[in-house]
């Protein structure tokens, strides 16, 4: 049996940021349930979501909203 504490997890409530023209940014840990119903998971501090619709990571953005009209 090990001793050792786990570390400890930021409770706090993730904030969301919607960058213009690009992807929603969020701090914290973040669950993310696409149009089909499958949770993604992120526990990086900060993470992109794709609000374009046409990135190859979906649910995460990979930059593609840059190469559409308008993208930026």
């Amino acid at each position: 049996m090990s001793t050792e504490a786990a570390p400890e997890r930021d409770q706090s409530p993730p904030t969301l940021t919607l960058c213009p023209g690009g992807p929603m940014i969020v701090r914290g840990d973040v669950v993310v349930q696409d149009e089909d119903g499958v949770r993604h998971r992120s526990h990086r501090g900060v993470s992109a979501v794709c609000r374009c619709g046409k990135s190859a990571l979906a649910p995460w953005c990979d930059g593609t909203h840059k190469l559409l009209p308008g993208g930026r």
